[in-house]
């Protein structure tokens, strides 16, 4: 089926009233876009975030917009029509409702579920993984590869970004076989499953955002781990003492691909859950901060003993 993707333009004041205007046309499944809410949701997260990528700041940049579907048909067109007259009536009431401009694109079912997939494709990490998605794992050669098989449609953590492929390569330096791993902010689990994929005997993997534990949880199914090798957690490890007691100690490694701020909160804390000369390996860490982490880490008692850096990000391995 095709759809009629329609966009009107206003101004942060006049969003509800353009909301409401289309209520009254009978249509009230809209998507609502911002610039005030999106620059109040980065500074109410700011300790979760390092870096915003510029092209989404510009395509945010003085967006106010109200977006909603009609099916591309002719019931469809007929009520653009209505909406269109009916908003040259309300164009002129609402003055200082910014421009009120309609603009419209045609959009198709597979463009919505399944159009990003072509983005995504085998990534060779290292010199023995090889990261696959879900669709290509029938088609793909191996060769001597490790392969990790992820949907990265569930959820964030691909394979992709600079910081988690530091992260997968600095597991296949450490990660030898029997031990076990702690992943905190595991995402959709690709660290702490590549770890088990590479030899580690378990591993527990913690986020605070609870759609980890499906999420995770499905990636591992897709790897042959169930949960008698792999168990996921919800929480916060920095602010939550019961969920660190049930995590308990002794793990060879704890991978965190987290941002600055939380690997400097974790610099006191990590050694609790390591073995004693057990591995922290820590990424997310931009490059303008690389030095202040990796100062905090040395001030708690860690030997960074070994650094790495790609595209403007860098990791640490410490004891």
């Amino acid at each position: 089926m095709k759809w009629l993707e329609l966009h009107i333009d206003t101004n942060h004041q006049g969003l509800e009233m353009v909301e409401a205007f289309l209520s009254g046309q009978g249509i009230d499944n809209v998507v609502i876009s911002d610039e005030t809410e999106f620059q109040e949701f980065l500074q109410e997260n700011r300790k979760s975030w390092d870096y915003v990528d510029e092209e989404l700041l510009e395509r945010q940049k003085g967006v106010s917009r109200v977006t909603f579907y009609l099916e591309s048909s002719e019931e469809g067109f007929a009520k653009l029509g209505q909406v269109r007259i009916a908003l040259s009536g309300f164009r002129a009431e609402h003055p200082g409702c910014g421009t009120l401009l309609l603009t419209m694109e045609d959009v198709e079912d597979k463009d919505w579920e399944t159009g990003w997939q072509k983005y995504y494709k085998p990534m060779e990490i290292g010199r023995r993984l090889l990261v696959i998605p879900e669709w290509e794992q029938d088609s793909v050669e191996l060769g001597e590869r490790v392969p990790l098989i992820l949907n990265p449609g569930l959820a964030f953590g691909t394979g992709s970004h600079a910081t988690t492929r530091l992260c997968l390569t600095a597991l296949e330096k450490t990660i030898s076989d029997g031990q076990t791993v702690l992943d905190l902010g595991c995402g959709s689990g690709i660290l702490s499953i590549a770890a088990l994929k590479l030899g580690a005997a378990s591993a527990w993997a913690v986020d605070i955002d609870d759609k980890c534990l499906d999420v995770a949880y499905a990636n591992a199914a897709l790897n042959g781990i169930g949960k008698d090798r792999y168990t996921v957690l919800a929480g916060d490890v920095l602010t939550d003492e019961a969920l660190c007691e049930h995590l308990g100690s002794g793990y060879d490694v704890v991978v965190a691909n987290i941002v600055a701020d939380v690997i400097i909160g974790l610099a006191p804390f990590t050694r609790r859950f390591l073995k004693q000369d057990g591995l922290f390996i820590c990424s997310g860490i931009i490059d303008d901060r690389a030095v202040e982490v990796a100062n905090a880490l040395r001030l708690h008692g860690w030997s960074i003993l070994e650094s790495n850096a790609s595209d403007g990000w860098f990791s640490y391995i410490c004891r």
